[in-house]
């Protein structure tokens, strides 16, 4: 993939290529529209990172409570939400997609689950399962590092936290592309009506889910949210419930996935650093906050403008849907010296927005970062000399204007451990 930068009138979010390369991109906008409107789409979006950081801390004028779909599908949109009321349950703003105060109701409860002593507690069984996903395929000497290790390792990690069988995870795989996917490109009405049935799958089966927690609560996240009982607050309703899952699904697999993703390809490139990482496991905690920030799983999630808003020399207009750019503000000049280089000993390390920032910082942050940590420490000290076991694809990100997902990562490696 070239490194050479775009003009603007080349610049273009839904072009696989630049989806699959757009750092060139990045700097091309830092330099000459900080906030850029895609022709395609109308979206305006936002990629140095001081105006980032603004845009993330304002919640009253760059609304969390947006439907993209609405603007990104056209009458697609209005064919899901029908689907979805006459046969399950239509989209609500919960959480992630919604603005204080109201955000905060969704928050208080699961703040109770992610927090550190609990994903301490969760950490042996991060590294026992991290092992056991190494034990699967070291005898073989190579793997495909996305399907056989990436993928399950989260998948079954939010799994178990949610109270879902976790040998189910390419089942809710699919459930999370399929939420995901009117988000992430323009679809045809027929494959809107598609994802759409198997959302209905998934919502049909938590409702089940849930009706069953309720009788027969567990020590599990699905438990805590159907018998929450916040003061002042009715009960979550079905709708609530359906999308707060929505959320920690799509959240649960995609993200951390991908973050694994990139940093596996990362030590691929950088043998030398694989090395130093094996020779010192304290270092692998610097490596994950570089790679977070080199490679930003989430390129960047969506506002909506209450009101006409000023960022940098640009005005926008009320009601405009806003892309805030992690990925381009985390390759910064104004904040990272280099930025196009990996350097695990760099300062401002932890000054990355890969998390977000604000009332709306990602909320499983925390458990991610233990995930990874722990997957990083075992992998370089079990598998040596470790190589692409064939060639990347010349586009390998999923299609997706803000995510950012490996297709296939095909590792071969020696076996040390």
């Amino acid at each position: 993939m070239s490194q050479t930068a775009p003009t603007l009138d080349q610049i273009s979010f839904l072009d696989p290529a630049i989806q699959s390369d757009p750092y060139p991109a990045y700097r091309t906008l830092r330099d000459e529209a900080p906030v850029f409107q895609m022709p395609e789409t109308g979206f305006y979006m936002v990629t140095r990172y001081n105006d980032v950081r603004d845009v993330l801390r304002d919640t009253e004028t760059f609304s969390n409570d947006i439907r993209v779909i609405g603007s990104f599908q056209g009458e697609g949109g209005n064919i899901q939400q029908e689907m979805l009321k006459e046969r399950g349950w239509e989209h609500v703003q919960t959480l992630q997609r919604a603005d204080p105060p109201h955000h905060g109701r969704y928050r208080k409860l699961l703040n109770q689950v992610f927090t550190g002593p609990r994903v301490a507690q969760l950490a042996p069984r991060i590294q026992e399962l991290v092992n056991e996903l190494v034990d699967s395929f070291i005898d073989k000497g190579e793997c495909e590092f996305v399907s056989e290790f990436a993928l399950p390792l989260p998948g079954i990690i939010i799994a178990e936290q949610i109270g879902l069988d976790p040998k189910e995870i390419l089942t809710f795989k699919k459930w999370a592309d399929a939420m995901l996917a009117t988000a992430q490109r323009p679809l045809t009405q027929e494959e809107v009506a598609e994802v759409t049935e198997t959302e209905l799958e998934a919502q049909h089966y938590l409702a089940k889910v849930f009706e069953d927690r309720r009788k027969n609560p567990r020590d599990d996240i699905m438990s805590g949210l159907v018998t929450a009982e916040i003061e002042g607050e009715e009960p979550y309703s079905m709708h609530e419930l359906q999308n707060l899952m929505h959320q920690l699904i799509t959240g649960g697999y995609e993200t951390t996935t991908s973050a694994l993703s990139h940093g596996m390809w990362l030590l691929v490139q950088n043998p030398k650093l694989v090395e130093e990482l094996r020779s010192d496991l304290s270092l692998v905690d610097k490596f994950v906050e570089e790679s977070l920030r080199y490679k930003s799983p989430v390129q960047g999630l969506f506002r909506q403008t209450t009101r006409d808003a000023k960022v940098g020399d640009v005005t926008i207009p009320a009601n405009s849907v806003v892309i805030v750019r992690y990925a381009a503000a985390n390759r910064d000049e104004s904040n990272f010296d280099d930025p196009d280089t990996l350097d695990i000993h760099r300062d401002k390390l932890g000054t990355h927005v890969a998390f977000g920032a604000g009332v709306h910082r990602c909320i499983g942050a925390v458990l991610a970062r233990e995930e990874l940590q722990s997957a990083y420490r075992v992998l370089v000290s079990r598998l040596g000399n470790i190589e692409l076991a064939s060639p990347m694809p010349d586009h390998p990100i999923e299609p997706s204007i803000f995510l950012f997902a490996l297709k296939k990562l095909h590792i071969k490696f020696d076996k040390l451990a």
